[in-house]
C-alpha cells in the first residue's frame, strides 16, 4: 500500500447504492433510456440500442428508481463486475447496482476499480444456478483510496493503456483485412492464368460423386459413437466436431452415411460458402448445408482446398446458386 492510500469498505465512499427493482415497465413512449446487459458499449451508457426509453409518468406511477448522471452501475447479477457510467439519467432491468460516487472518489477511478474486481465478486455471490450479489455485500467490499488527486492520475494511465489497446487492435483487424484481401488478389492472380497444358474441366468430370448430406433430422442419441456434422463444421481442411455437435448411433450412421474416401472435399453450400474440409475416416454422416465431392486421384485435394477459396470459384459459385444455397446433383 503506497503513502497516503488507505483501505475502507466501498460504503465509505458511496453517498447512495441504487437497488434495482424488479418490475418491468409496460410501456415504452417517453425519453428515459431503459438499459440492459446488451446496451453495455464502453465507458458511458447513455441509450438503449433497442430505443427503449419510459416517460417520467410512468416513472413516477410505477415508481422505478432513476440512476443519476456520474452513477457507476455494475451488474450484480449473471455477468458480475460488468460496469459502465451513466451518461444521462436512464433506468434498467434487475441486473444492476448503481453506486452514486461521493467527492471522495472518482467516477473513471471506481468504474475501472470494480471493473477490476470480477473474480472477486464471483466469490463473494450467492446462487447454484445464477448468482447474485446482494446490497450488503457491496457496501462491505473492501477497496483501496488513494487520494482524490493520485486517483485522476491512475484513471489517466488507465486511459491510455486502453486508448493503445483499441489502436492496436485497430491496427491488427487492418493488417488482417489487408492480408486477406493480398491472399484473394494472390489467388485470383494464379487461377485467372492459363499456363501450358492447362485445361478446364468441371467438378463433375473430375470426380465420381458429388452430394450432399442429410435433408432432414437423424434421430440423435447422446451416447452414440458418431456425429451430425453440418457446413459450419468445416474448417479450413479439417472436420471439427464442437461442443454442440449432434450424436449418432451407430443405426442411424449406416442408414444415412454417403460413400466417401481420402481424397473427399467437404464444401460448405449455405450460410457461410466455400468452408472446406478433407475426409479422414472420421465418423461422421453430413447434414444438407455440407456438400462431398469424391474427387479422382489424378486431382491434388489440397489444391482444391485453395481453389475453394479463390474469387474465380465463388463468382462460378455465385452463378450457379440461387440464395445462399449452392445447387447440388442428386
Amino acid at each position: 500500500m503506497r503513502e497516503g492510500w488507505k483501505t475502507d469498505r466501498l460504503e465509505s465512499v458511496i453517498t447512495k447504492f441504487i437497488v434495482p427493482q424488479r418490475d418491468r415497465p409496460k410501456v415504452f413512449d417517453g425519453d428515459v433510456p431503459w438499459c440492459r446487459i446488451e446496451d453495455f458499449d464502453g465507458v458511458y451508457l447513455s441509450k438503449s440500442k433497442s430505443g427503449l426509453c419510459v416517460s417520467q409518468e410512468v416513472i413516477d406511477s410505477m415508481p422505478l428508481r432513476v440512476y443519476p448522471k456520474g452513477t457507476v452501475i455494475v451488474s450484480c447479477s449473471a455477468d458480475l463486475g460488468r460496469c459502465a457510467i451513466v451518461a444521462v439519467p436512464l433506468i434498467t432491468n434487475q441486473t444492476f447496482i448503481g453506486l452514486v460516487p461521493s467527492e471522495d472518489i472518482d467516477s473513471l477511478y471506481l468504474y475501472y476499480l470494480m471493473g477490476s474486481k470480477a473474480t472477486e465478486l464471483n466469490a463473494m455471490a450467492s446462487g447454484a444456478t445464477i448468482k447474485y450479489l446482494s446490497k450488503k455485500k457491496f457496501q462491505e467490499l473492501q477497496i483501496p483510496i488513494p487520494p482524490l488527486p493520485e486517483q485522476k492520475q491512475i484513471v489517466s494511465i488507465l486511459d491510455q493503456a486502453f486508448a493503445a489497446i483499441d489502436q492496436a487492435k485497430a491496427n491488427m483487424e487492418k493488417n488482417i483485412a489487408n492480408a486477406k484481401e493480398l491472399f484473394q488478389s494472390k489467388l485470383n492472380e494464379i487461377f485467372s492464368q492459363k499456363g501450358e497444358g492447362w485445361e478446364e474441366k468441371t467438378f463433375g468430370e473430375l470426380s465420381t460423386r458429388i452430394g450432399d448430406g442429410l435433408h432432414g433430422t437423424p434421430q440423435y442419441d447422446e451416447n452414440g459413437d458418431y456425429y451430425f456434422i453440418n457446413g459450419n463444421n468445416l474448417n479450413n481442411g479439417i472436420i471439427e466436431i464442437k461442443e454442440g455437435t449432434k450424436q449418432i448411433n451407430q443405426e442411424e450412421y449406416l442408414k444415412h452415411r454417403k460413400e466417401l474416401n481420402s481424397n473427399t472435399v467437404l464444401v460448405s453450400i449455405n450460410g457461410t460458402l466455400g468452408n472446406v474440409a478433407f475426409y479422414n475416416d472420421e465418423p461422421i454422416i453430413l447434414g444438407k448445408s455440407a456438400c462431398y465431392i469424391n474427387f479422382m486421384e489424378i486431382v491434388y485435394k489440397h489444391y482444391i482446398k485453395y481453389l475453394i477459396k479463390s474469387p474465380l470459384f465463388f463468382k462460378n459459385m455465385a452463378d450457379e446458386s440461387t440464395g445462399a444455397t449452392i445447387k447440388i446433383s442428386p
